[in-house]
């Protein structure tokens, strides 16, 4: 009983905090939101008893990816109103289905091949990290360094594009000269 009351109780604020979150025109509050969102999806692993799980989700979540979307969140101006030019609405949705549906089913298809089996030991009276650690490197171990190397490239493209940006290196500059590119682009964006 307690456990659908607690279920329940978690959907609704959930979904609650990701409606505030798309639907605010204020960063802050769609960041603020989101966080309360993933902290609130971290108490479903804890009602099903996936402590590990739901620790990481608070940590990972609502910690690490929370503080780098506020990060990014001071590069914008949130202030100023955006117009999109977007293409057709149902080429756009179905390439995205498509693309969405490939993913998953590129993902799928070792983990439910049947040619594929764990080996690993069962322990008798192991915790729930150690079961999570021992099926995520024997079972899980390809779709485990796929997700790494993702990670890897994402991080080198960032790096990448953010020096790609870079005209001067501002530690390298006097004053003096950081002075002078400063009033340069005020007369270009005049100019303009």
């Amino acid at each position: 009983m307690f456990e659908a009351i607690a279920f329940y109780l978690f959907a609704f604020l959930t979904i609650a905090m990701f409606y505030i979150t798309v639907t605010t025109s204020q960063a802050l509050y769609a960041l603020t939101a989101l966080a309360a969102g993933m902290i609130f999806i971290s108490a479903f692993f804890f009602i099903l008893g996936a402590d590990f799980l739901g620790a990481v989700q608070i940590v990972v979540y609502s910690g690490a990816v929370m503080a780098l979307y506020s990060f990014g969140m001071m590069f914008f101006d949130t202030t100023r109103e955006l117009k999109e030019k977007n293409g057709n609405k149902y080429i756009v949705t179905g390439l995205a289905t498509i693309a969405a549906v490939l993913v998953v089913l590129i993902f799928m298809a070792p983990l439910v091949s049947p040619n594929i089996t764990s080996l690993h030991p069962m322990v008798e009276g192991a915790g729930n990290t150690q079961e999570i650690g021992i099926v995520l490197f024997t079972k899980y171990l390809v779709p485990f360094e796929v997700a790494a190397i993702m990670l890897l490239v994402a991080m080198i493209s960032g790096i990448v594009l953010a020096g790609k940006k870079m005209d001067a290196s501002l530690t390298l500059m006097t004053e003096e000269e950081i002075k002078d590119m400063r009033k340069d682009k005020k007369t270009k964006k005049a100019t303009v």
